[in-house]
């Protein structure tokens, strides 16, 4: 399902009631090129895509369809016949169909698709497709925002820049880092390199590193996380209880 991210970029700007020349001089990108982005005539980068959401303060998921901002859900059918259930590919949130999955494609060959996330906020599943050359910035420049970012190649090969790292991927291999880092994807080959990204945090939890991740209360004592049976815990620790 294709997403038109800049639509949506758009809607929540006006929202904010923000200029469109005001957003783009608080991102570092010219007016023109955001109207661009806005109007669909261009893609954006994934470095200007994530400076654009954490400036307008909406989360990746917000952005494509999961908790919009206002109450009509992004690429629901809201007629009577879909609310009433008549289409069952959107009436469970334990599945989503893969017709169904939001796809992005922005500018430089990277592809994002949005798995289920049904009622969660924690996290940003997406299978991610860097093209033969494609880079997550155009101009080549390393990026930084609040997250933590957990992944693994399926096919091809990328090089992840970390800081003054550098680091070859293979099918199999997997990473996981503070995204605060400066960091660069790039697929320096001539073949498709694609995998699966778990993108955690949001703008409201407070976090410095990835050891910071599922500190609670002061009364609850320290919690540190070091492996993914960590993660999946604090995980499922912020999760609401079940209401009887």
């Amino acid at each position: 399902m294709q997403f038109d991210v800049g639509a949506e970029l758009r809607r929540v700007r006006e929202s904010r009631k923000l200029s469109l020349r005001a957003v783009a001089t608080a991102v570092g990108v010219s007016a023109s090129l955001l109207s661009q982005v806005e109007t669909g005539k261009t893609q954006p980068s994934v470095s200007t895509l994530y400076a654009l959401v954490n400036y307008l303060g909406i989360s990746l998921d917000g952005l494509m369809g999961h908790n919009r901002v206002d109450s009509s859900p992004l690429g629901l059918d809201t007629s009577a016949g879909a609310q009433s259930g008549g289409d069952a590919r959107h009436s469970d949130s334990v599945v989503q169909r893969r017709e169904d999955n939001p796809v992005i494609e922005m500018e430089n060959g990277v592809t994002w698709e949005r798995l289920a996330v049904g009622d969660s906020s924690v996290a940003d599943p997406l299978i991610v497709t860097y093209a033969p050359a494609g880079s997550s910035s155009v101009e080549g420049k390393m990026m930084r925002h609040a997250a933590l970012e957990y992944g693994v190649i399926l096919e091809g090969r990328l090089t992840l820049r970390i800081d003054f790292e550098t680091y070859e991927l293979a099918p199999g291999d997997s990473f996981c880092f503070d995204a605060n880092r400066p960091h660069l994807y790039t697929n320096q080959t001539d073949a498709p390199a694609r995998g699966i990204w778990f993108v955690i945090g949001r703008r409201e939890m407070a976090y410095q590193t990835l050891a910071d991740l599922g500190h609670g209360d002061e009364d609850e004592g320290a919690r540190t996380i070091t492996s993914a049976v960590d993660v999946l815990r604090e995980m499922k620790a912020m999760r609401p209880a079940a209401t009887s």
